[in-house]
């Protein structure tokens, strides 16, 4: 990233067009998909405890199973504290639809934030590379967390998520590609695209789901 001029946030509409137009004159293989997407909405969490616990709500379920849970997760007492989370009991969580796993993550992560090992403004002045690497050292968080956590709740401009199941499927039928990208290569085809990487995700999401909306197909 040019430290004179760093790119935006991703947090905004019109940052993410910004960022669009620039992958595009970068891979002009992707106006098609920009056109037949349309405007790419921002998708933003909140920062730090609950950002963190919003994103490991949404691991392996749908969006709307995801958006219900966390509804119901965000109105018990306290739920969005690391200190007073610790304070509600397996049972209380468990019973707005968390996993036993999600709830202890969530534990984890709000024992290190008191104990002062996870700190996420110290977060956010960490390369991108450094940023994942310190968020997955914290057991549960992995790299589809770390990534997604970075995007939404940071805003940070040049992170991809490749090991999401929707971009890759999207980006093979954007791409014309035979077969769906394995991790590896589609980390390769990602960085063709840096700095601006989140705007390709949030892009491919977007084209993804319109997709799967047009009269029934699905990818």
């Amino acid at each position: 990233m040019n430290l004179m001029q760093p790119s935006p946030r991703i947090d905004s509409a019109e940052a993410i067009a910004a960022h669009i137009d620039a992958l595009v004159g970068l891979d002009p293989r992707l106006a098609p998909v920009r056109d037949f997407s349309g405007p790419v909405p921002p998708r933003t969490h909140p920062s730090g405890f609950a950002g963190i616990a919003k994103v490991i709500t949404g691991q392996q379920v749908s969006v709307a199973s995801a958006s219900a849970i966390w509804s119901r997760f965000a109105q018990l007492p306290g739920a969005l504290d690391p200190i007073t989370y610790l304070a509600l009991s397996e049972e209380e969580v468990r019973g707005v639809g968390f996993s036993g796993s999600k709830f202890r993550t969530v534990r984890a992560i709000a024992e290190a934030m008191i104990a002062g090992q996870l700190d996420f403004d110290h977060l956010e002045t960490l390369p991108v590379e450094d940023a994942v690497r310190y968020l997955v050292a914290h057991k549960g968080i992995g790299p589809w967390t770390a990534e997604v956590y970075l995007m939404f709740c940071a805003g940070h401009p040049d992170v991809f998520p490749a090991g999401d199941l929707a971009l890759l499927k999207a980006v093979q039928y954007g791409l014309g590609l035979d077969a769906r990208p394995a991790i590896k290569d589609m980390i390769g085809i990602a960085a063709d695209w840096a700095p601006h990487r989140s705007a390709a995700a949030l892009l491919f999401w977007r084209y993804f789901a319109v997709m799967r909306d047009q009269e029934g197909i699905l990818l």
